[in-house]
């Protein structure tokens, strides 16, 4: 049996605001950003840092050198990671488990993205995608039985999970719709949201169609954005006093397909619903609980929702609901404010903007500031009753061709009701405030082992 490893903790985060592709920013200074925010939170420098992972999609190699030597070049291994949508939760979980398996005491996850207007294409025109496979059993399965559909590729193929959903359940575009409408009106209260215009479901109905299923705001946009996580051990959070930030990952995985996505007639199973529900199943194992328990302790969530198809299939794989009841879960409110869970109160994807490598911290990072306390408008009622340590966050970050990463966070036992906390060290609350930072903070949490030159060309 391979070892539990130890505890392991969320002790800073930091995002920049998520916006239209513009090419207004460089990565390296987003991510300096992110990464300034997420050491000012942590109350540590860039010399704590032992290991740092960055992800990326779009994007040279060694780019995660490039915006961490703004900090410090100290000598640290940075490794550099690509898993599609599921890069930046790939970074953490990589991070994570040098924590967790005592190769160091603290590590650093960052993710950015600069991407262009539009759907996704590639960067290779020269050779196949590595998700052609998909494609073509995704055109196999509407010739089998599925029915026509048309648009983009990633649109197209979680607009077929629904479908075979609904031949298979019931539920329509109606309930689509809803799910959109929901993180729409999330999106209003997140000042980091790329929109926050609070589309109504007729809104959303009468938007431009993307697929036959799927209108333009059910559809995640292109974005530009960065963020930034840090993983410490147990020992660390003592050490330092982060005992009433610090968030306890409690269990983690991260899955690959397996042969459903190509050997059965399931658009579902394309998409990657066994490989959520397999990952999403050994994590709650991981935390303790038996075979399809402990869903019921789980109080907000941040679940991918790429597209409100892909957020609709997903409610049974993490078994928030039975297989067949995910319209109705959508019917009785269960996905939002005074339902069994809130799902998305960032606003999701859909509104609040989905920069590939950073999607995934950004999700940490909101249940993290949910988890604290510290969400202001987006905080979820209810997650402090009970225990002392309340109930649990769930993440779900999902790429195509496929990876999925799915973590379970929940405030510690050692937290202390109205103890010091690091609110103060930003001088503000960047739960639900955003704000750039200034080259005065960067000065705060800097290596002593920093280039004048390099920082010299860094931009704000």
């Amino acid at each position: 049996m391979p070892s539990k490893g130890r505890r392991t903790f969320l002790i800073g985060a930091g995002c920049t605001a998520f916006i239209k592709p513009r090419a207004t920013r460089q990565t390296d200074d987003m991510g300096l950003e992110a990464a300034t925010k997420a050491l000012l939170d942590a109350g540590v420098t860039y010399d704590h840092i032992e290991q740092a992972v960055v992800g990326f999609c779009y994007g040279d190699s060694t780019s995660g050198q490039r915006a961490l030597y703004n900090l410090g070049l100290t000598g640290i291994p940075i490794t550099n990671v690509n898993n599609n949508c599921s890069t930046g939760s790939t970074a953490l979980f990589v991070a994570n488990n040098a924590v967790k398996y005592g190769q160091v005491e603290c590590a650093l996850a960052l993710g950015f993205e600069r991407m262009k207007p539009g759907s996704l294409g590639t960067n290779w025109p020269d050779r196949k995608s590595p998700t052609e496979l998909l494609g073509v059993r995704t055109a196999e399965l509407e010739r089998a039985g599925l029915g026509d559909n048309h648009g983009p590729g990633a649109p197209r193929m979680f607009a077929n999970g629904a479908v075979e959903y609904f031949k298979k359940y019931g539920g329509d575009i109606n309930h689509l719709a809803q799910i959109a409408a929901k993180n729409h009106k999330h999106s209003t209260n997140n000042p980091y949201s790329q929109f926050r215009d609070g589309w109504s479901v007729e809104q959303v109905l009468k938007a431009p169609k993307i697929t036959n299923e799927l209108t333009k705001f059910m559809c995640s946009p292109t974005s530009d954005g960065a963020a930034c996580c840090i993983v410490a051990s147990e020992d660390f959070v003592h050490a330092h006093g982060l005992e009433n930030q610090a968030i306890e990952i409690v269990a983690q995985g991260l899955e690959t397909d397996n042969p459903a996505a190509f050997e059965t007639d399931s658009a579902m199973e394309v998409v990657g619903y066994s490989m959520t529900k397999n990952c999403a199943d050994k994590v709650f194992a991981q935390a303790g609980f038996g075979p399809g328990q402990g869903r019921d302790q789980v109080g907000v969530v941040e679940l991918h929702d790429c597209f409100a198809a892909n957020e609709l299939i997903m409610y049974p794989a993490l078994g928030l609901c039975k297989e067949d009841e995910a319209h109705k879960f959508v019917e009785r409110g269960d996905m939002t404010y005074g339902g069994k869970y809130v799902v998305n109160p960032s606003g999701g994807l859909e509104a609040k903007g989905h920069p590939l490598g950073a999607t995934g911290l950004g999700m940490h990072f909101y249940i993290m500031m949910q988890l604290r306390n510290w969400a202001g408008p987006m905080q979820t009622p209810g997650l402090f009753e009970g225990d002392k340590r309340g109930k649990y966050g769930l993440v779900h970050n999902v790429g195509l061709g496929g990876a999925v990463v799915v973590s379970l966070l929940r405030r510690p036992e050692f937290y202390k009701e109205g103890g010091k906390d690091g609110r103060d060290r930003l001088g503000y609350n960047h739960a639900h405030e955003c704000r750039p930072v200034t080259m005065k903070d960067v000065d705060k949490v800097k290596s002593k082992q920093h280039s004048k030159y390099v920082l010299a060309h860094a931009k704000l």
